[in-house]
């Protein structure tokens, strides 16, 4: 019953982050700009995350002089992936940026070579390549309907998926004795930070704060910042990391299908069973090495 739960409150975590391209398509088309719609969204994350953390009374042990900085420049990756996933979004198609965001799988585990001497197994280089195949079709170069699009969207969608990869990678290095909580707490001041000082032309346009773009952000922040944190932290524990891993990829096809249904955004076949691919990759990523782990423990 316990591993049902858990299952059931990743799925919800990862499915909220698959709704926040609606909130960022929405406030480009209300006319409001990169730096306004990620202020407002990094100042409500922390005052929300903040207010969850002493609600909790989550503890503060294990913080250091050392530590803070080191989980404030973490976070700081989530404030570069907000910046250029949005970013590619307003030269992209949503469904498109999605996919190129997605790319964290690979680029974790090249990171994870790099810097932890990790080499990956032969499963998971045959997974890499299926993301490849996978992101081929689902970006519909067959078709030729990137023809004509921005090169900046494409750099934007794919440095997302550096920052978003190097963000899971530091964040699981950075002091992981203190509470999760505090952790996304404080990692969160330093995206916001990092935000404010980016964009600080920006900052006056913000005020007074109009309901659109509140709106905007609210949104943004809920299912990009606070409900996935709070239900991965329900749900989490509850489940193998590599099964985590496996239903967190949730968040690609809700993506698109939102992209599809709510955006009106045309999504092909041929993206479809591209999409399809990449799951299957993961899945087979995740899984191959479950049963390597097994096998070796037999």
């Amino acid at each position: 019953m316990k591993v049902n739960k858990g299952i059931l409150f990743v799925l919800l975590g990862a499915g909220c982050f698959g709704f926040t391209p609606i909130f960022a398509k929405l406030g480009f088309s209300y006319g409001y700009s990169l730096g306004q719609i990620n202020i407002v969204q990094m100042i409500i994350s922390s005052f929300l995350l903040w207010s969850f953390t002493l609600l909790k009374r989550s503890s503060f042990k294990g913080l250091t002089k050392k530590n803070v900085p080191q989980m404030m420049i973490t976070g700081c990756f989530i404030g570069l992936t907000s910046i250029f996933y949005y970013g590619a979004m307003q030269y992209l198609p949503a469904s498109l940026a999605i996919i190129l965001m997605f790319q964290f799988v690979w680029i974790g585990i090249l990171l994870e070579w790099i810097f932890s001497k990790i080499k990956p197994a032969p499963v998971t280089i045959l997974s890499i390549i299926l993301i490849l195949i996978g992101v081929f079709f689902a970006s519909n170069i067959l078709n030729g309907d990137i023809q004509g699009l921005p090169f900046k969207g494409f750099l934007f969608g794919i440095l997302s998926a550096f920052t978003y990869a190097g963000f899971i990678f530091f964040s699981g290095k950075v002091a992981v004795n203190v509470d999760p909580w505090t952790r996304t707490s404080i990692m969160a001041t330093g995206s916001t930070i990092l935000v404010l000082v980016l964009f600080m032309r920006d900052i006056p346009s913000v005020l007074p704060l109009e309901a659109n773009l509140l709106t905007t952000a609210v949104g943004v922040s809920l299912f990009g910042a606070v409900l996935p944190p709070l239900f991965f932290a329900v749900g989490a524990p509850l489940v193998s990391g590599g099964i985590a891993n496996i239903l967190t990829s949730i968040e690609l096809p809700i993506a698109i299908l939102s992209a599809s249904l709510i955006l009106s955004e045309t999504v092909t076949s041929l993206q479809w069973l591209g999409t399809a691919i990449i799951l299957a990759a993961i899945a087979l990523n995740e899984l191959g090495s479950i049963l390597l782990r097994v096998r070796k423990h037999i």
